[in-house]
């Protein structure tokens, strides 16, 4: 079975052009082309970059926050209550009052310490300033990097300029170390947030609505990226994955900043950089990504080839998908924008 959907999936149909096979993308002189069996060694690439962060976190981003003015709260745990914690986590993070008074008297104690042990254990559910500085810092620092980086890899090629070359000679275009780096990182990052989902950052509890569609928002985004990334890599559209993945970050970064000087209580300057980064985030996701790549994607495509693969509309429904999660943070970032300029 495993051995019939293996061939079923790496089908030539599916990722290649008529005519075209996998043994026309053997390597020869002149010509490198990715390989899927590549992909697996991004899973390594995650764990280094996650070591990467915390390195980062603790001996970066904890000395500049306290330049910056943060100060690490340390909170003060409850006594440990097994029936408490079982209520805490199976139950209810606010009880009632009349909730209260019975589990006082299941434990033998007061309500007042019953009240000031629930307070204590929600205290600890919410990360610290400091926490929530760390991790925008390493976001920051990736995609700062990963923008300079794409920069120095993309501004001297010709598809940078003029999209019509990132098919010119495909399917057999060559694939340049910068490239395969390139992916390599971006692939290994999404990956490490995959990983860190469940112990990063949240929204506070009262928010338990908002906090889980941002969360599947998250999860969406990232299974998404990492879907186009890898899929983009067997099928050979590394050209135009370079530019989706440099569109993206270009804008991340600022936010990241916004965030890191909202919590060191730099109005302005947090103020400023939210600005930069909705301009940002317009131009990039609003206009680049859906009139330059998806025109790239989805018209000049019909230029090469009169039947498009199936992976043409695999790709373009996961782009799309991008798209209405652009879209959605859109939306929430002009709620955002709208209430600072009217409502100050």
């Amino acid at each position: 079975i495993l051995k019939t959907l293996n061939s079923w999936f790496w089908w030539e149909n599916i990722w290649m052009p008529i005519n075209c096979t996998w043994a026309d993308f053997v390597d020869r002189e002149g010509l490198v082309f990715p390989k899927p069996h590549q992909l697996y060694a991004t899973i390594p690439y995650a764990f280094v970059l996650l070591i990467i962060r915390f390195f980062s976190e603790r001996y970066v981003a904890i000395p500049l926050a306290k330049a910056l003015g943060i100060k690490n709260v340390r909170r003060v745990k409850p006594q440990p209550n097994p029936v408490l914690e079982s209520y805490f986590r199976e139950c209810s993070r606010q009880p009632s009052q009349s909730e209260i008074k019975g589990l006082a008297k299941k434990c033998n104690c007061t309500v007042h310490l019953v009240e000031k042990w629930f307070r204590r254990r929600r205290n600890l559910e919410i990360p610290t300033v400091l926490r929530k500085f760390q991790e925008a810092f390493w976001r920051f620092s990736f995609y700062l990097t990963s923008s300079i980086v794409g920069f120095i890899f993309l501004y001297d090629k010709p598809w940078f300029y003029d999209i019509w070359q990132t098919w010119v000679g495909y399917p057999f275009q060559t694939l340049l170390p910068s490239q395969y780096w390139y992916y390599m990182a971006e692939i290994g990052f999404y990956w490490s947030l995959i990983f860190t989902l469940g112990i990063d950052i949240k929204r506070k509890a009262s928010a338990c609505a908002c906090r889980c569609l941002d969360f599947m928002a998250h999860v969406v985004h990232h299974l998404a990226a990492i879907g186009l990334m890898s899929g983009s890599w067997c099928g050979n559209y590394v050209r135009l994955g370079t530019l989706v993945m440099f569109v993206h970050d270009t804008a991340d970064f600022w936010l990241e900043a916004a965030k890191m000087f909202n919590y060191a209580r730099w109005e302005k300057t947090c103020n400023i950089l939210f600005i930069i980064f909705s301009i940002a985030f317009f131009i990039t996701r609003m206009i680049l990504f859906p009139f330059w790549i998806l025109r790239a994607t989805l018209y000049l495509p019909t230029y090469y080839s009169t039947t498009p693969v199936i992976a043409y509309f695999l790709f373009n429904g996961m782009l799309l998908t991008l798209q209405g999660l652009h879209l959605y943070w859109g939306y929430l970032i002009f709620k955002i924008l709208k209430r600072f300029v009217f409502l100050k």
